[in-house]
């Protein structure tokens, strides 16, 4: 018996799945680095678009420093990464969905298509939203604040990191109407029960806001109050996609 005879029906199918993942993979892997590559030659602008917030904040003629040795090449380098990132996302969505649609039934391709194409643009509407608002406020706050007997010079790679924890922060918090409504599409939550909590998720969107927010009531605020709201509309949305995405069995019982 050859070794092609001893492979079994279910490990070929586990093989096939890993093969084709491998492709999914790579495709969306060969998007992201192209687009990378055409975007280099505006690197730096594209980093200058990036620290505007602050540079709009600090007094007139100051700017930011580098104080490592490739520093000034290594930071635009990965904002434009992450920019190719962002705008490939399109194409990784499409690989992704490629890739589980076929095991799919048809109610469940409409329960994920919508949370996968809702998520991605509710954390980019996040990102926008703490990018031209919140970075206003944070950073006019800041340089305000400050003695005068400091000179205002933030570290290129110190703006980087605050930047990219900023941004996940309001990205992820622009989430919870798709949190929402998994839980309650799943059945691990009942819509009842979210709404009973409402008090307590008020409390964790300020605890949540003081630890990552800067120290100020209005960034605190910025974070905060957009977290309860969007709380409140995976509350009004939550019964509309479970029963948009009921099985033909279960939206005959309900009826």
């Amino acid at each position: 018996m050859t070794e092609e005879q001893k492979t079994s029906p279910v490990e070929e199918t586990f093989i096939s799945h890993l093969v084709e993942l491998r492709n999914r993979i790579m495709k969306a892997s060969i998007a992201i680095i192209v687009v990378f590559l055409c975007l280099m030659p505006w690197a730096a602008n594209i980093y200058d678009f990036l620290a505007a917030p602050m540079i709009a904040a600090l007094p007139t003629g100051a700017k930011m420093i580098a104080t490592g040795v490739i520093t000034p090449f290594l930071i635009p380098v990965k904002v434009t990464l992450l920019v190719a990132f962002v705008i490939a996302l399109p194409w990784v969505l499409y690989q992704l969905w490629a890739f589980i649609a076929p095991g799919l039934y048809a109610h469940e391709k409409k329960l994920i298509a919508p949370l996968v194409i809702s998520s991605s643009a509710l954390f980019i509407i996040g990102v926008a939203f703490c990018y031209f608002l919140v970075f206003k406020v944070i950073f006019h706050f800041i340089n305000n604040f400050a003695p005068k007997s400091i000179s205002v010079a933030p570290d290129i790679d110190s703006y980087f990191d605050f930047v990219m924890t900023m941004f996940i922060a309001f990205g992820m918090t622009f989430e919870v109407p798709i949190v929402v409504i998994v839980l309650v599409r799943m059945g691990l939550v009942s819509l009842e029960k979210l709404k009973s909590i409402r008090p307590y998720v008020v409390v964790g969107a300020f605890v949540i806001a003081a630890i990552v927010t800067p120290p100020d009531i209005m960034s605190q605020l910025l974070l905060a109050v957009p977290l309860c709201v969007l709380y409140e509309v995976g509350l009004l949305v939550a019964p509309l996609f479970v029963k948009a995405t009921q099985a033909p069995k279960d939206a005959e019982e309900t009826v």
